[in-house]
């Protein structure tokens, strides 16, 4: 879906223009956005829309307003130049329509250019951020575990980071069909490095009990040995509990802020919600079921049995 569906892009991951006017009297605002709206389906390029959305804003204390389109960002640098010129010119004619004292004063136009900077950006910002966290998980877990290997850990952790990132990313292009003003912006990529330092901390703490577990019921020689299967099935019901009441408390808080919070957070804030959702279940239900099939076929005892035959005769 992110690389064959066309996205809902914000002003800040996209080409566009922003055209501020002035204008003497009244003006209503929803009716230019609603004649605007009908304008950009009217805009297209070798068959296609080109124009993402429309956004008229009024500015506060003055008689003024602003006026921002998104540009589909694949159209060539030259044609899109001159679908930008040309539909600002249509969007004045429009605004004379409705009042002929409107007078533009200012006209912005930002490239493509800046786009691929800021997308390149937050992929490269991503993958750090989820290396540097698997480097930490590896130290975190080093010389501690005898039985079961700290590379599983620090690799699982990498799968199920990975996971949320993408899971969550999915269900926010999802949501964009429900809600047609969620963009993806630079809140969005803020939104998904908090997944990943709470998705971390969640999983951490379950691999953290399933490494004291290990400890207290992992040597056979010890009268409460216990299979690996069996360590990992305590660990997440010992966490359960508070995996699921933190979860369910910082959901709670989150949907509250996205109800009756400002609108401008609220994209924000959907994606860690679904962060919040996707992060718990991957630490239960995919990073712990992983590390026993990885870890399954080894054996957690340090010690051999050894069979004594008695007709065997010892010599001193």
């Amino acid at each position: 879906m992110l690389i064959f569906w066309k996205l809902n892009l914000a002003i800040d991951m996209t080409g566009w223009i922003n055209m501020e006017y002035t204008y003497e009297g009244t003006v209503d605002i929803d009716s230019i956005r609603s004649k605007l709206d009908e304008e950009k389906e009217t805009v297209v390029f070798n068959n296609q829309k080109v124009i993402n959305n429309v956004g008229v804003y009024s500015i506060t204390w003055e008689k003024a307003f602003s006026i921002v389109v998104w540009f589909d960002s694949s159209i060539n640098e030259v044609d899109l130049s001159k679908l930008k010129l040309d539909f600002k010119n249509k969007v004045f004619e429009t605004l004379k329509e409705t009042n002929n004292t409107i007078v533009e004063t200012k006209y912005t136009n930002i490239w493509k250019s800046f786009w691929d900077y800021i997308r390149n950006t937050a992929i490269l910002t991503l993958l750090i951020a989820i290396l540097a966290i698997t480097i930490y998980v590896t130290y975190a877990f080093s010389w501690v575990i005898w039985w079961v290997s700290v590379i599983s850990f620090a690799l699982i952790t990498l799968i199920t980071l990975f996971h949320d990132v993408i899971i969550s990313a999915w269900l926010y292009i999802i949501s964009w069909y429900f809600f047609k003003d969620f963009q993806i912006d630079t809140f969005f990529v803020t939104a998904l490095l908090t997944i990943l330092g709470y998705s971390i901390n969640d999983t951490i703490v379950i691999f953290d009990r399933i490494r004291d577990n290990l400890k207290k019921f992992g040597w056979k020689t010890w009268k409460n040995w216990k299979e690996l299967y069996e360590i990992i099935t305590i660990s997440i019901n010992e966490t359960l509990k508070r995996s699921v009441y933190t979860s369910l408390t910082l959901f709670f808080v989150l949907l509250t802020i996205f109800i009756f919070g400002p609108e401008s957070i609220a994209w924000f804030i959907l994606a860690m919600m679904f962060g919040t959702i996707v992060g718990t279940y991957s630490s239960i239900f995919i990073a712990s079921p992983i590390l026993y099939e990885v870890n399954k076929s080894k054996k957690l005892s340090v010690y051999k049995k050894v069979v004594i035959n008695q007709d065997d005769k010892i010599v001193v």
